[in-house]
């Protein structure tokens, strides 16, 4: 068996795989968005239950939303900002009492659906969730690639590819730079683009249901289909994985997989693209899936 545990921003998930992937075990809760040594009771306390529940006592994997700088061990660039320049890895060794192993959400997600998801005996697997921001995460031969600075894959921080005149603009990143590519593709950034051309600010759940009938909404997400395939052309062009798969509320429109791949061929830098673009095989349990995958020897 493996123990994976997923550090959201709204919950935290925790399951038990057996070792041919099947969930035994899983139980979600709330998310503590202050205080750091809540997050750490909540987390001790679903594992304490995942092992009365099963009998497990190994390792655990852990997912979480930033990443951990190799330098300090201390987490950086977490969405829970009350995670950042804390030693979380090893406060939550000492408090499990067993050996923990993390990795950036994303990571997460995409180890999740290459052991045995949508890229299942790819060799390069690229996975991109698109939700309230944009994370990303690469998997080469089975195994998280996290770099020397523990941001690897983070295409969502880098400026949108081929802009056109004055694209940029009005696109200010909570990261403190402009035109970062979080602000054009994720699910925020469709509902501020509905806003900006219409008023109204709703979830982009409600302006996909609008898509029949609404011609601003059908706009709008020509737009999104159009930066997104500029944005995995550009990861095409640098790490050519075999699949990519999406995540997050938007992955859920089969119009991505049908109308992306004709618009990204114009700007690969090659004939034949072999690339697919996929749904994920787990939908939202890939993170807490790829946490209890980051111990593949369990």
């Amino acid at each position: 068996m493996r123990l994976g545990i997923d550090l959201g921003g709204t919950k935290i998930e925790a399951a038990i795989l057996n070792n041919n992937g099947d969930m035994i075990w899983q139980k979600r809760q709330k998310t503590c968005k202050s205080s750091y040594d809540e997050t750490i009771a909540r987390i001790t306390g679903l594992v304490d239950e995942a092992r009365q529940s099963t009998g497990y006592s190994g390792r655990v994997g852990i997912g979480v939303p930033g990443s951990i700088r190799r330098s300090t061990g201390k987490m950086q660039g977490a969405s829970l900002t009350h995670l950042n320049n804390r030693d979380l890895q090893s406060d939550l060794t000492s408090a499990l009492q067993t050996e923990v192993r993390m990795a950036n959400d994303a990571n997460c997600f995409a180890l999740s659906e290459a052991i045995d998801g949508a890229g299942k005996g790819c060799e390069v697997v690229f996975g991109l969730i698109l939700g309230t921001g944009c994370g990303s995460g690469v998997v080469i031969n089975g195994r998280p690639v996290t770099g020397i600075n523990g941001i690897t894959g983070e295409v969502g921080h880098n400026p949108l590819p081929w802009p056109i005149t004055d694209e940029y603009l009005n696109h200010d990143c909570w990261c403190g730079n402009s035109g970062c590519i979080e602000t054009f593709i994720s699910g925020t950034a469709v509902s501020k683009d509905y806003y900006d051309r219409t008023g109204v600010n709703i979830p982009v759940e409600d302006i996909a249901a609008r898509m029949d009938t609404d011609l601003v909404a059908q706009s709008v997400f020509q737009v999104l289909e159009d930066r997104l395939a500029r944005t995995l052309a550009m990861i095409i062009n640098t790490l050519d994985p075999d699949v990519i798969v999406l995540g997050g509320g938007l992955s859920n429109l089969d119009r991505l997989y049908q109308n992306v791949p004709p618009k990204w061929s114009q700007l690969v830098f090659s004939k034949d693209i072999e690339t697919k673009l996929l749904k994920p095989h787990h939908g939202d349990s890939s993170g807490v899936r790829g946490a209890a995958w980051l111990w593949p020897d369990a």
